[in-house]
């Protein structure tokens, strides 16, 4: 199944190919040769260890910051969320302990370190321009929901208190699991015609049925298009550019989202990089807030 993008995002990115020594596939020349790439690196992960050590760590697939209710109260502070401009007035609070639990709905759960609450303003607040800011007055603990390639889960979280806000700013607490080393090398450098990196995960629909994920193409084609194949315990994105022409291109790389629509839910497979052979890592979109 190919789809083609959904909608453009207003993004510039270089497109990062692996050198030699990565394990070139050879003649990933067309639509049966790219199935077959998404099939050995489906073929590698089912049933692996690196599929095991997935399945049981945090790895979110939503944003790690959730905005205070009806956010933004102006232009003004949406600029300031967006540019990441920030003051503080006041002290944080110490951290209460040392490690923080994961909670997800089938009853699982998973000890991770806490993050200090410093760590976590520090996260958010890395402007430090003459424009508008937002005032940070206090923070305490508590707890928040995010998406994660388990299912939802409820995680420890920073709750700073803004100025001018009834509710607070939900930081999560914790870093991601150690992603485990893929059992599969990457396709190598091949032409973007070919086989392309992915620009990451944007997100997964509420039903599990679709996902939008960022892909790269030139000035010179029709745009970029992904391939899926779906497995029992795992789902292959295969990234691609349609439509190449001849003729002076600029060398600028651009980014669309694209949705894939899956024959099922997404559920705890794992989401795959036909082109690196690892997980596609959710991206969090800076300013996509509002």
């Amino acid at each position: 199944m190919r789809t083609k993008p959904a909608r453009a995002v207003n993004l510039l990115a270089l497109l990062v190919l692996f050198t030699a020594g990565t394990g070139v596939v050879a003649g990933c020349d067309s639509d049966k040769d790219r199935e077959a790439r998404a099939r050995q690196v489906a073929d590698a992960w089912d049933g692996s260890r690196a599929a095991e050590v997935w399945g049981q760590g945090y790895y979110p697939m939503g944003d790690a910051v959730q905005l205070p209710e009806n956010a933004f109260r102006s232009d003004a502070d949406k600029r300031a969320y967006t540019t990441q401009n920030f003051v503080l007035r006041g002290e944080l609070p110490a951290t209460p302990r040392k490690d923080g639990q994961v909670k997800w709905e089938s009853g699982a759960s998973l000890a991770l370190p806490l993050m200090g609450a410093e760590k976590a303003y520090e996260s958010v607040a890395r402007g430090g321009n003459d424009g508008p800011h937002l005032t940070v007055t206090g923070a305490k603990l508590g707890e928040m929901t995010v998406a994660t390639s388990r299912g939802p889960a409820t995680v420890p979280a920073w709750l700073f208190t803004l100025d001018g806000y009834d509710t607070p700013l939900k930081r999560v607490a914790l870093s991601p699991s150690t992603a485990p080393k893929s059992p599969v090398k990457p396709a190598g450098k091949l032409p973007t015609d070919e086989l392309a990196p992915l620009g990451g995960l944007v997100e997964v629909a509420g039903d599990g049925r679709s996902v939008t994920v960022v892909a790269t193409h030139g000035s010179c084609d029709d745009g970029p298009a992904v391939d899926v194949l779906e497995t029992g315990g795992s789902v292959v994105l295969s990234a691609s550019v349609v439509g190449t022409k001849d003729g002076p291109c600029t060398s600028d790389m651009r980014a669309e989202e694209v949705t894939v629509k899956l024959d099922r839910p997404v559920g705890d497979r794992v989401l795959l990089d036909a082109f690196t052979g690892r997980p596609v890592p959710y991206e969090e979109r800076k300013g996509s807030a509002g």
